[in-house]
């Protein structure tokens, strides 16, 4: 029987897996997200599977999310709009992902309906434009229920979330920068449950569908850093992604053409303008609703 490769929690650190992938853990990739930090960890195969652990690249999990045969696993429970936990399988491997159709997307007054799988997949690309990582491998495309967002599943267990670890110094520098993020891309539901603990110990943004407002929108339940000076290799890697935004050729403003209007992208810029500006974490607004509900 052919060989199938899993990959359970792709962004864990095993360097021992290296050799069944034949690439090392750097190798370049001329497809437009850039390269990827290495990343690998078996799944359990299915009988008559042989196990089969693989070092795999960000831009190879893009690579199986993009072009991947789809298969669906089940409707994910306690989504707002239809969330299915599908299978991306390609060239031998095989990847867990959440697959949120455009068709199933509920109506918003302030959202344009059919816009939420875009806008899930421009927070991952701001994400990575940052350097911050934050959101999982997404990517636009067409699935078994027409165009929509796939991303990355991240293997987590739901008792961890924002409020269970937000005393924990091991996390203080990544909320530090979702905190900025979740301002930039105007996050309209940061709940704590959407702030999910990996199996390896990282922590991930994920459920961005109502982002990227042009109006004012932010509510969330990060707020302790606020007024709190931004210093540093944040400081820098926020006039980088403002550089980014700034050039219209860049391969950055080239896709969140595709995904966002004019006026969200220029209402974007503006944001990350004051943050560098200001060069101090924002706060939550008097009389205005500053935290999600429900929290969790």
């Amino acid at each position: 029987m052919a060989r199938k490769r899993f990959i359970n929690n792709p962004f864990s650190n095993a360097s021992s897996s290296a050799k069944s992938s034949g690439k090392s853990s750097g190798e370049a990739s001329g497809e437009a997200s850039g390269q990827g930090s290495a990343c690998s960890s078996p799944n359990q195969p299915e009988s008559g599977q042989e196990e089969s652990a693989i070092q795999v690249t960000e831009t190879e999990i893009l690579r199986v999310l993009t072009h991947g045969e789809l298969s669906e696993e089940g409707l994910l429970p306690y989504s707002s709009n239809h969330s299915f936990l599908v299978t991306a399988s390609h060239d031998g491997v095989s990847l867990p992902g959440v697959y949120k159709p455009r068709r199933g997307e509920n109506p918003l007054w302030d959202f344009e309906w059919g816009t939420l799988c875009q806008r899930e997949t421009a927070a991952y690309l701001v994400s990575k434009s940052l350097g911050w990582n934050l959101v999982p491998p997404t990517v636009l495309r067409e699935g078994t229920r027409g165009i929509g967002s796939v991303q990355l599943f991240i293997p987590n267990n739901e008792r961890e979330h924002y409020f269970t670890i937000q005393e924990d110094a091991r996390f203080v520098a990544t909320l530090r920068r979702l905190a900025l993020f979740d301002f930039i891309v105007n996050n309209a539901d940061r709940k704590s449950g959407h702030c999910l603990l990996g199996a390896d110990q990282r922590l991930w943004a994920i459920d961005h569908g109502i982002c990227f407002h042009t109006e004012y929108k932010l509510r969330t339940v990060i707020w302790e850093f606020c007024d709190m000076p931004i210093e540093g290799e944040i400081y820098n890697d926020l006039k980088g992604f403002q550089a980014c935004l700034l050039d219209e050729h860049s391969p950055v403003c080239q896709i969140l053409c595709q995904l966002l209007t004019s006026a969200e992208r220029a209402a974007m810029l503006a944001r990350t303008k004051l943050l560098i500006q200001h060069r101090a974490f924002p706060g939550p607004q008097t009389h205005r609703r500053n935290y999600p509900w429900p929290p969790i």
